[in-house]
């Protein structure tokens, strides 16, 4: 298996364009569920299964747990400043330097796990409450340009399916 298709298992990123209500509806659904997800890819692995590389260079199924929660805090924030600000201009984070800070390697899951969930519930009755405009209300990333909610929406639901995938797989080739 390649390294791209090890890396990106469900593919990249593809920005979605005008989102219909039924994809809308199925990024919300993509988001409430991630925590469940996750949750569903790590049980019953040993210490050292969590931390064990998704792929050869790859992060460990630890640092992939932690990263969820650690990015989406930031995704939800953002969401919450397109939503109050008009076009603010949002941070990015050195995703990677974060995953190697100690509290990314060590930490038990458990406690990004129930941060996950806690936070995509608040994040599910954010979204859930908002108007068809809100949607399309902006934020500016200094690498990717503007962005919409909806843009926002649509990342976040595929990176807590990519992730996801990222320990399935590597669950599926080692048979565990």
């Amino acid at each position: 298996m390649s390294d791209d298709a090890l890396r990106y298992p469900i593919g990249k990123f593809q920005r979605p364009g005008a989102v219909s209500q039924a994809e809308r509806d199925r990024y919300l659904t993509d988001i409430e569920e991630a925590p469940r997800r996750l949750r569903a890819a790590v049980v019953g692995l040993t210490a050292e299964q969590m931390d064990t590389p998704y792929r050869e260079g790859g992060w460990t199924v630890r640092q992939v747990a932690h990263h969820l929660p650690d990015s989406h805090l930031n995704a939800y924030a953002r969401m919450k400043l397109a939503l109050t600000e008009d076009t603010p201009t949002i941070k990015p984070y050195d995703e990677a330097r974060w995953a190697e800070l100690s509290d990314s390697r060590t930490t038990p899951v458990e406690t990004s796990l129930a941060m996950m969930e806690a936070l995509h519930e608040r994040w599910g009755h954010l979204l859930r409450g908002m108007r068809e405009s809100d949607f399309g209300r902006k934020v500016m990333h200094p690498e990717m340009g503007a962005l919409t909610v909806d843009d926002l929406l649509a990342l976040y639901a595929w990176h807590g399916r990519h992730h996801v995938a990222q320990i399935t797989g590597l669950r599926h080739r080692r048979g565990w």
